[in-house]
């Protein structure tokens, strides 16, 4: 029997080699092939399923339990148009986003079996000569850590870092034993989020004693060019740097024509490689998506030629016709070549932020400090929190760079008050 472990590192050890020899090709959208698939009630609950008190349409993840050959033969057909990597079906694979559907206690399973479901199609197109990649999926969750789901309490969170980072941890696990390469934290739209996942992913690592390439791709949500937490796609890259991942990337909400510049930006700083898995264009009045495979190859085409990609494919609306145009836009086009790392210090809020030898003087505000403030700290012990944060504002107003935040104070809890 041959080993699943030994094969993997086999394959990565292609990969690097690979990456420096051309643009790889990503997979297509999921969800697109299987609402072609028309599937009913009865498909997503199999016999297993059968008594399950909610309604479970629409968990698409659940089919690689109950319809794992539907799923198999998505991952095949975009293999056969020309994919070097496959998603696994494992989107919203979490406890948290699972707990819609009551389903808390399969994740593992589910993972596992997304995994698995992934390998067996891409073991099946696999040539001595080719070889195909299955890259595990890490959806955004149901949940933000960075944004307040009530209007009237900004304060508001119904998820916690620590929450984020066990539900990811366990789902990285699964999607490892299932047989996954690669580890892909996609569509994040909360960086805090995707620093959870990337916390989660390293604990994994250090549980399982070994380590497989991880792949980040943030979504710029709309024309405003930023995250919906706020981040450009420079300030996300700066945040999420220290990961090390094996590509840095943008994928849905946008099309080709609306996303090129966004990747421009990653392409131009980000000293690893570039991913990039666009919508089929904007989505019509009816939710469907109407950019043809050769308007939208064409598009990519351009980027590669550009010197952008180093990794490429589509997401919402795309299909094996649009990957097998995308893959031969890109085809014989030399990869991109990642810059040297600036010697800069980079830090980020919403914005970029360099520090280098040609930085003027830079203002740090020094007020929201409990032992450099007398009034701050009164109004941190009263708990006057919006007061605070004015002081806050006035020092961003005076022209402060960066603001120094301090609760440590013997007198205060000073975790639950930076909370």
């Amino acid at each position: 029997m041959s080993d699943p472990i030994a094969a993997r590192v086999a394959r990565l050890a292609r990969l690097d080699q690979l990456l420096n020899e051309r643009i790889l090709v990503l997979d297509g959208a999921m969800g697109t092939m299987l609402q072609r698939a028309h599937l009913v009630e009865a498909d997503y609950r199999g016999a297993r399923f059968r008594d399950h008190p909610s309604d479970l349409r629409g968990n698409h993840d659940l089919l690689c339990l109950t319809r794992p050959e539907v799923v198999r033969d998505v991952h095949a057909q975009y293999l056969a148009a020309g994919a070097d990597l496959v998603e696994t079906n494992s989107f919203n694979a979490t406890t948290i986003s699972q707990a819609e559907y009551g389903l808390e206690a399969v994740v593992p399973e589910l993972n596992a079996a997304a995994a698995r479901v992934a390998r067996e199609a891409a073991d099946a197109a696999e040539t001595p000569d080719r070889p195909r990649y299955v890259a595990g999926v890490l959806g955004p969750t149901s949940r933000t850590a960075s944004l307040s789901p009530s209007v009237d309490d900004p304060g508001f969170r119904n998820v916690t870092f620590e929450e984020l980072a066990a539900a990811y941890a366990q789902a990285a696990e699964g999607l490892l034993a299932g047989g996954a390469d690669i580890l892909l934290v996609e569509t994040i739209f909360d960086t805090l989020n995707a620093k959870a996942a990337l916390f989660g992913i390293e604990q994994t690592f250090d549980a399982l004693g070994y380590r497989v390439p991880v792949m980040i791709s943030g979504t710029i949500t709309d024309r405003s060019g930023r995250t919906l937490s706020g981040q450009t796609a420079e300030a996300f890259w700066i945040s999420v740097a220290h990961a090390k991942p094996l590509s840095i990337g943008l994928n849905c909400a946008l099309g080709p024509d609306l996303l090129r510049a966004h990747v421009a930006d990653l392409a131009r700083l980000a000293d690893t490689r570039i991913s990039a898995h666009p919508n089929a264009g904007l989505p019509n009045a009816m939710g469907g998506y109407d950019l043809d495979a050769e308007t939208m190859a064409a598009e990519i085409g351009a980027w590669a030629r550009d010197g952008l990609l180093n990794i490429v494919g589509g997401c919402c609306g795309t299909t094996p016709k649009h990957i097998r145009a995308i893959a031969e836009a890109v085809a014989g086009v030399s990869p991109r070549i990642p810059p040297a790392p600036p010697t800069r210090t980079l830090l980020a809020g919403l914005e970029p932020f360099a520090i280098g030898p040609d930085t003027n003087f830079v203002n740090v505000g020094e007020r929201t400090n409990v032992t450099g403030s007398r009034r701050f700290a009164k109004l941190i012990a009263e708990g006057r929190y919006e007061d605070g944060l004015a002081v806050a504002r006035q020092q961003v107003e005076a022209g402060a760079q960066l603001i120094d935040v301090n609760f440590d104070d013997a007198l205060l809890d000073g975790p639950a008050a930076m909370t």
